[in-house]
This record gives C-alpha cells, structure tokens and sequence, in this order.
C-alpha cells in the first residue's frame, strides 16, 4: 500500500457534497519509535491482520461508485452499515476504555459529551484514570496559539507514555479533536508520529470508524466540515454526574467573518438545531434534576431554525439598531427569541443562560424577554473586542463604540439590575495608542461584572493574516494587556459593591475549593458566592432545618466583594419562584 492513500467515501456513503477523506499511514514506516523483535507467531497474526484489511480496502468502492451515487442525498453510516473495508464487529469498542481531556471554550465541553455519547454506544467504557486508558482524545482549541501549544505540550508528555505501553497490553490510541485537528490537519499527523486519529469538529459520528482503522496500524482523519450536522440526534452524556447545570447546543458556526477570528474556518458555517429537538434535550435535563442550562453556540443568538416550511417566510432579520452584517440578509426561520421563550417554558424552576452572543443579534423583543422571564437570568455576554471605531472597522464588526454604548443603555434600560461581561482583545493590527486608550476609556464607561481579556494572536486563513500587518510589538501587547486587566478589576469592583447589602439568589454548586466548610454557588448575574455551610430555614417548611446541598436554590445577603467573587451569609433554602419575593 501507498505511504499516504486517499479514500474519499460519502456519508452512508454519499453524495458527493459530503465527501469525507480519510488518511492512512503505516505506521511501522513512518514511526520515529525503533520496533522490538517479537515472536514469529505474533508477527504473523500481525501481517495476516494487515493483508487482511488491505485486500478489503483495495477491493472496496473507487472514486467512480461515489461519482455514480452522489445524486441521491443518503442518510449517515451506522454500525449496520459499516464501510467496505471494516466488519460490524471491527467499529464495536470492546470495551476498550477512552480517556478524554477537554480544553477551550464550553462548546468544546459540550463535544467532549457528544463524542463520549458515540463511543458509549459503540462499546467504549469511560476511564479517568489515564493510565489504564486504551484511547486518549483530546478534544482542542485554536483560537490562540497559546491553546495549540499546550496541546503539543500535552502530546510530548503522552509521547512517553505510548512508548513505555507494554507490548502485552493492548496498543494505546492516541487523536486530537476539534478545532486544532480542523485548523492543522496533516500537519499534526506529520509532526507527531504517534497521533493515530483526527476528527474535526463535525467529524464525531465517525470516531468508532477511525478508532477501527488505527487499530489496523494506519493513522486516520475524518476532517470535513459539514453544512448541517449539528448532533440533534444526539443526547450528550454528562462528564460530572453530581453536575447541576449543563450545557445545550443550539447552533454551530458562524457566518460574521471577523477578520481576526479562526472559527469560521475551525467550524465551519452557521447551521441551527431544530428547535424540537433542543427542547427535547432541556425536558431531558430537568428530569435529571438539574437546575441550569446554558445555550451555546459560537453566535447563539442568530440561532434560525429553517427545518419546518411554514416558517420560511420572507420577513428579514431584526437587528440592533446601528448594526450590519459581513453578509447578506437572511429571511424566515425560527428565530432566538422565539427559542427561548420555548426553552423557558420547560421548567420554571430552570434557570436559562446562552452564550456566546454577537451584540450585533439584540433586538428589542430579546430583550423585552429576558427582562419578563424569572428564569432567565439577567445576565448578557457582549462581546466589544474594542473600544476604537477604527479597530472595530479593521475587525470587521459591524458596529462603531457609539454603537455599541447606545446599545449597552438600550440593554440596561429594558433589564434593570442586569451583569454585564465583555471579550477584549488587546494590540490587534495597526492598534495605536489611542486606540488603546480608547478601550481603556470603556471599560471605565461600561463597568463591566466579568471580562474576558486577551493579547492578540495572529491566525492562519483569517483575513487579518492575508491582508493586514501584526505590526504591534510583543512586549506593548502585553503591557496594553496588563492595563486593561488593572482598569477592568478596579471597575468591576466598584460593579459588585452595589450588590453589598442585597439578598441575592444562589444556586448551589458544592464546597468551596478554598475552604472545607464555605459553600459556592453562583448568582443570577453569573459571579461566583461564597458562603459558610450552615443549617438554614427552608422557606416551605420553616419548622426543618436544613444543610444546603448542590442544586439547591438559597438566598444569600451579601457582605463583601472582589472583583470576581461574592461573599456573604446564607438566610434560607428557597425555590426560583418563591424567591421573586426576597430579591
């Protein structure tokens, strides 16, 4: 067999516009690990396993079959169906276990719980313990090279352990997921010998076929980025059974094109779950027993449902006033508010968060019901990147800082009390010191609750590497950094001061991790509490006296504040509802 052969196979497996391509290697001829003699025995088993497998390969399906059959849309391969070169008995995990470490952003939580959901059905078993692990996946980031180079960080570490797998054992299987598979591709495989599988972001449903293929000694990749997979199909599985709040998938990718930004490019394009199946999931959730969901997608707010006709009218997307998009206006659809409503509706005693937005997808009727809805909590991410009109112009955002502060008092007019938190990014192209001055002047203006600050870093494929200069030096990216990060804790400080002296709504996450005998939790606006675990009042049976335990709504009257975290005494064990009458 070639060194580097391409298999290029539809989904179940066509048509044409989701052609998948698979990578296979030698291993033995590409390892930068010498092998060890074996017995005579066990090398022929292996050379029988390896002809095997290729004589099937050779004798499947040629570029012509997928020609001839990419006409008729077909459905996704399943374990009754496996590819012509893989047996049913060959995609089943045997119980192999798969240990799995999530980095980045909470969507990348969220595909860590759909791919173990794939491998559960396929026979996988679940391991924390990485030792006794027979598959390791690390599901990525690349949104900075900082995140990429903790992963080639990890993957040295892992280098070492692979080589030391005792022959006796079944051989460990190594793949990187998401983002940076996407982002790099055969670069990973290049690089590190030792990396036996790839999956994109959009490649999940795929992983009991790749595993099957490494386990032939071939490296593997499934990287295609698809125009409307989003796993509604597939209910995640938890990672933290004793977890009370989880997050929902909505939407996937994005279309806003930001010129500094990989994820259009790592992610693909923006296509939005049914909204059926998303409530389906939530009511799933909240007879679990759990008290929070978080909608997530990379612009979660220009969540359109476009599955059922009668809503593919022709009315145009309602923006914020002194908005614009990167591309052309989109008609019909089931739109964000709509999604909420719905989701807000399942379970009252639910509380309901999304992110990440675009303040670009705020119109009125959003925020007429966030402000309604109890359960919705009075908490809205606005991503700034900048305070600079000729940044956000060179950003591509789509809206000028007077924009955006008009905005922000729209938002704080309709939500009264509402926690505000922003993205920055510090040093992008051509940023002068005005400019950075002019960041500086709105986190003053705005004083936001929690912040999420960056310096800088240029990404391949962004229209920022092809047509603008990284011309700010290294050192005043992090100086400009350091200054944003002082003047946003100072605001930020003042922010949660007004809260001294409130009684605010907790949810109940577990014992601090800075104290054995304090409570944590969070409030409506997203901060972290902390209070003693003590016995309390509970506001149904005042007779009982009661210890707080996680998922538990309590009241908390607020002493003092930092920055990033509340402090404070605990009054009473409560309900969502019920608490409407003490906040």
């Amino acid at each position: 067999m070639h060194p580097l052969q391409c298999v290029l196979q539809t989904q179940r497996w066509g048509p044409l516009a989701s052609v998948s391509w698979l990578l296979l290697r030698t291993c033995r001829a590409h390892s930068s690990v010498p092998s060890t003699a074996c017995p005579s025995l066990e090398r022929q088993q292996e050379d029988g396993v390896r002809k095997d497998f290729s004589s099937r390969l050779a004798s499947g399906p040629t570029f012509q079959h997928f020609l001839r059959s990419a006409s008729a849309p077909q459905e996704k391969p399943d374990m009754e169906d496996p590819p012509p070169y893989l047996t049913v008995d060959e995609l089943l995990g045997r119980q192999r276990k798969v240990y799995l470490e999530t980095y980045g952003c909470q969507m990348n939580v969220n595909d860590t719980e759909i791919a173990w959901s794939i491998l559960q059905k396929s026979g996988y078993l679940r391991t924390r313990n990485l030792q006794e692990a027979d598959v390791i996946l690390l599901v990525t980031c690349s949104i900075r090279e900082k995140a990429e180079q903790t992963i080639w960080n990890r993957l040295h570490q892992l280098k070492a352990l692979k080589t030391k797998r005792l022959r006796s054992r079944v051989p460990l299987r190594i793949g990187i997921l998401g983002c940076m598979a996407e982002r790099l591709k055969e670069e990973i495989l290049n690089r590190e010998k030792m990396v036996d599988i790839l999956a994109g972001p959009d490649a999940y449903r795929d992983l009991p076929r790749l595993l099957a293929v490494a386990e032939s000694g071939q490296q593997a990749a499934n990287l295609l980025l698809s125009l409307d997979e989003t796993y509604a199909d597939i209910m995640p599985v938890q990672t933290s059974p004793s977890a009370t709040s989880a997050f929902v998938s909505v939407m996937r990718g994005c279309d806003n094109m930001c010129s500094y930004c990989i994820v259009p490019f790592t992610r693909g394009r923006e296509r939005s779950r049914p909204v059926a199946s998303i409530l389906e999931e939530v009511r799933k959730l909240s007879e679990q027993g759990l008290k929070e969901v978080t909608l997530l997608g990379q612009n979660v707010n220009s969540f359109r449902d476009s599955s059922e006709v009668q809503f593919n009218n022709a009315v145009s997307t309602n923006l914020s006033r002194g908005f614009s998009t990167n591309y052309k206006p989109k008609h019909g659809g089931l739109r964000f508010a709509h999604l909420l409503d719905q989701v807000s509706r399942v379970d009252p005693e639910m509380r309901i968060r999304f992110t990440s937005p675009h303040p670009k997808d705020f119109p009125d009727e959003v925020l007429q019901l966030i402000h309604e809805r109890d359960n919705i909590c009075k908490q809205i991410h606005l991503p700034a990147q900048s305070g600079s009109s000729r940044v956000l112009e060179a950003m591509r955002r789509g809206y000028s800082r007077e924009a955006y502060v008009e905005l922000i008092h729209r938002i704080r007019e309709s939500i009264p009390g509402v926690s505000l938190s922003s993205d920055f990014i510090a040093g992008f192209c051509g940023e002068t010191e005005d400019d950075h001055l002019q960041t500086v002047s709105l986190l003053r203006e705005v004083q936001y609750n929690m912040g999420f600050l960056f310096a800088y870093s240029m990404r391949q494929k962004t229209r920022a590497y092809h047509r603008l200069k990284d011309d700010v030096p290294e050192e005043v990216k992090l100086r400009r950094l350091e200054e944003l990060i002082t003047v946003f804790r100072e605001e930020a400080t003042k922010a949660n001061m007004a809260s001294v002296g409130c009684t605010q709504l907790v949810l109940v996450e577990g014992h601090s991790k800075r104290s054995a005998t304090d409570l944590c939790g969070r409030n409506d606006g997203n901060l972290k509490v902390i209070f003693p675990d003590v016995e309390m009042e509970d506001v149904n049976n005042s007779e009982v006296k009661v210890r707080a335990q996680p998922g538990d709504y309590v009241l908390v009257k607020i002493t003092s504040t930092s920055s990033q975290t509340l402090k404070g005494h605990v009054l009473c064990r409560t309900t969502l509802k019920d608490s409407s009458a003490y906040c």
